[in-house]
């Protein structure tokens, strides 16, 4: 169903659809002056439909990065002179990838002075 609707509401014509129905309610909305009662109607709508697209987002987005990660997964596993430590990096201990980036960082630092191995001299 949230694939659905991330399929849906990515389209042009569905944002000019909502355009078009909040245009034509606010001309409704100052025609019949404004009434308190409408405006609270409309906004507890308008929030109900946000935070039901935040989840949308939020799960669309999670599958996503699941799908890219396990890609990345199987690259690192796929090419021989891989670090296999790095397939699901991201299940480890804060520390763990805290030492992994400076190890890299340090690596980095080392090439950019001139070691061709990555091995400070």
């Amino acid at each position: 169903m949230l694939q659905s609707l991330d399929t849906l509401t990515s389209r042009v014509s569905a944002t000019v659809v909502v355009v078009v129905i909040l245009l034509g309610f606010d001309v409704v909305l100052a025609v019949r002056g404004f009434p308190n009662s409408w405006q609270v109607d409309f906004a507890t709508i308008s929030n109900s439909v946000v935070l039901i697209f935040l989840f949308s987002f939020k799960h669309t987005e999670h599958r996503g990065l699941t799908a890219l990660q396990l890609k990345l997964d199987e690259v690192i596993r796929a090419i021989p002179a891989a670090d296999n430590h790095l397939v699901q990096i991201e299940r480890a201990e804060e520390s763990e990838i805290s030492a992994r980036e400076q190890e890299k960082i340090s690596v980095h630092d080392s090439l950019r002075d001139g070691s061709e191995d990555g091995e400070s001299e």
